[in-house]
């Protein structure tokens, strides 16, 4: 049988009349990464063994930004593709809850009894072992257990998930991206990183060199590697596409606005105005200066060649 659509719910108030016990799990989810998978499986499993539903509650706008504003941290996933990676889950509902100044200041009892008992009727709830709720982060497992036994509900605490002594987090994915570690970024997220964004009108230097490229406006918080020059899978209405893709100022023209341009590989066609995304495969070289047009050209060949043999072989 097939399985329903995941339910999308904006704020806890769109939780409907007679809606049943639930498990909840709770958190921002940035990059729904091999640790957060873990979770939220968990949680999935967990809903299955006690015939209710699954809930993910997170946030939005990060709650950094509220707390302090101008902290908002890169954005790993943007919203649309972080509800399709919790749907693959199995997840049943997944709740956004607006966060608010007002919302920020709400003391975990408060966002317990609101929450998770008046409108989601938590039958259970799964979080991570660092899990921290309420105004200014005062709660955590020990307390959310005390309150559920106050409240009627069971919490369970799943475990890091971790790789040689690295535990895998949005912090540290983060990192890696900004250091253009895409790989190690990968291998947390059990994913390449993906850059959404809208293809722009640029120089046109690169089809007047023989390499035109696709120039992606992306959203100011979102996660771009360092400046370098990667391999990537262009994705296209669902089809896939090689590509080299330089991120930089493009110091041989004495550039200043950084930018994320995709040279894409067997392909000819219009991209302009189209929102495309580029999962980052493997850093190739950093950005470098070139002395003229034709020592750039060369290395561009071979930086194309270079992410053909990545892709064909990765």
């Amino acid at each position: 049988m097939e399985r329903e659509l995941m339910q999308r719910w904006r704020g806890y108030d769109a939780a409907p009349g007679g809606w049943g016990r639930a498990v909840v799990t709770i958190g921002v989810f940035d990059g729904v990464h091999k640790g957060h998978q873990a979770t939220i499986t968990h949680a999935v499993k967990r809903a299955s063994d006690l015939g209710v539903k699954s809930v993910v509650l997170t946030f939005d706008p990060h709650p950094a930004e509220v707390v302090r504003p101008g902290s908002h941290p890169a954005v790993l996933t943007e919203p649309a593709r972080k509800a399709e990676l919790i749907e693959a889950l199995g997840v049943d509902v997944l709740c956004v809850l607006p966060f608010t100044a007002a919302f920020s200041r709400l003391p975990p009892e408060g966002f317990v009894h609101d929450v998770l008992v008046e409108h989601l009727h938590a039958a259970l709830v799964v979080v991570g072992e660092n899990f921290r709720f309420g105004h200014r982060a005062a709660g955590d497992v020990d307390l959310l257990t005390r309150l559920g036994r106050t409240f009627g509900f069971a919490v369970e605490g799943a475990p890091l998930v971790s790789r040689d002594g690295t535990v895998f987090s949005s912090t540290y994915i983060r990192a890696g991206v900004d250091a253009g570690d895409v790989e190690a970024a990968a291998r947390a997220l059990g994913r390449p990183h993906r850059l959404e964004g809208v293809v722009v009108r640029g120089d046109q230097r690169g089809r007047e060199i023989g390499f035109p490229t696709a120039n992606l406006l992306c959203h100011r918080y979102a996660a771009v590697p360092a400046d370098g020059i990667y391999a990537a899978w262009l994705v296209r209405r669902g089809q896939r596409y090689r590509a080299a893709v330089s991120i930089g100022t493009n110091p041989t023209f004495s550039g200043r606005e950084r930018r994320v341009e995709a040279y894409v590989l067997d392909f000819d066609g219009d991209l302009y105005g189209e929102r495309l995304a580029l999962d980052f495969v493997a850093h190739l070289r950093e950005m470098r200066r070139y002395d003229g047009v034709e020592p750039l050209v060369r290395q561009m060949a071979l930086d194309v060649e270079r992410t053909r043999e990545v892709l064909t072989t990765g």
